[in-house]
């Protein structure tokens, strides 16, 4: 497994690098969407080689990053051309969305309105190529968010509170609050925990729906939710055979290399001071939830 030692400031406070900040930096002006990319690396491709009987990949991006994307992109292309891609699942999409049924060569604009696509919450043109890519090799791409028609009932559910271990839940709160810059109210952190959890539990149900023998689905979310002590893992059954991956802007922490079969370094990126921009925002703006 490629990883790097030193730490970095909490990536709790980057925008976009666990998922649940895109619940509060939704406003933030994303990156510039870069070139298309090489062939996925070597290393990299060899780790894939090495995983063929893999029910589900599941990736982790830092979504302002925009080396992720490339990377998920390259990913959907080198297992379809193998035969090897089941399906591709996103967290960019509520589940019960898809492109089933769209014939390979369909467009971007079909494929959006499939998706029914929330260009507020994520830009379109940031994950098009990733998208495009499985529909273009004729392999069906699937929502797997938590429906925003939920999230009011998911905060409401006690019973999600259950779910993960005491150490593993404190550390889901610790995310919540680092990721909202401690400005989220005490009585509100739970609830953001459980629409974390029952997000969580959304994907692994449209991942363990798309399983097909022989074939692997791909998972493209943001990368707490993959990690498999906090995660999409945590949902999955004993016997579904899934591989972690996490790309990383800069140097791993030891603490996510442990929860991944594999680190994928990509350069870091400009320092930028999210929770000054989020204390920024006129009194009462700060959401509830996306």
């Amino acid at each position: 497994m490629r990883t790097s030692k030193p730490s970095v400031p909490s990536p709790w406070a980057r925008a976009c690098a666990p998922a649940w900040l895109s619940l509060v930096l939704l406003a933030l002006p994303g990156c510039a969407l870069q070139p298309p990319s090489t062939p996925a690396d070597s290393a990299w491709q060899a780790e894939l080689e090495r995983w063929p009987a893999s029910d589900a990949l599941l990736l982790g991006e830092q979504h302002d990053a925009p080396e992720h994307q490339r990377w998920e992109a390259d990913s959907v292309r080198w297992l379809a051309e193998r035969g090897r891609l089941a399906a591709l699942v996103i967290e960019m999409a509520e589940a019960g969305t898809g492109t089933d049924g769209l014939p390979p060569d369909a467009n971007a604009a079909q494929v959006y309105a499939a998706l029914r696509w929330n260009e507020a919450a994520w830009p379109w043109e940031r994950y098009r190529a990733v998208i495009m890519a499985a529909v273009a090799a004729g392999v069906p791409v699937r929502g797997g968010n938590l429906p925003r028609s939920r999230m009011r009932a998911a905060m409401q559910d006690e019973a999600l509170d259950g779910h993960l271990p005491p150490a593993a839940l404190a550390l889901q709160r610790n995310a919540i609050e680092e990721g909202h810059c401690g400005l989220l109210p005490a009585d509100r952190v739970m609830p953001m925990v459980r629409i974390q959890l029952a997000r969580d539990a959304s994907m692994a149900q449209a991942v363990q729906q798309a399983r097909q023998d022989g074939r692997t689905v791909l998972l493209a979310a943001g990368w707490g939710h993959v990690r498999r002590d906090l995660g999409v893992p945590t949902w999955l059954p004993a016997n579904f055979n899934a591989k972690v991956a996490i790309a990383q802007a800069g140097q791993a922490r030891a603490a996510i290399e442990s929860e991944a079969n594999y680190i994928h370094p990509t350069p870091a990126l400009a320092p930028r001071d999210h929770c000054a921009e989020l204390r920024a925002r006129p009194p009462g703006r700060l959401p509830a939830a996306k």
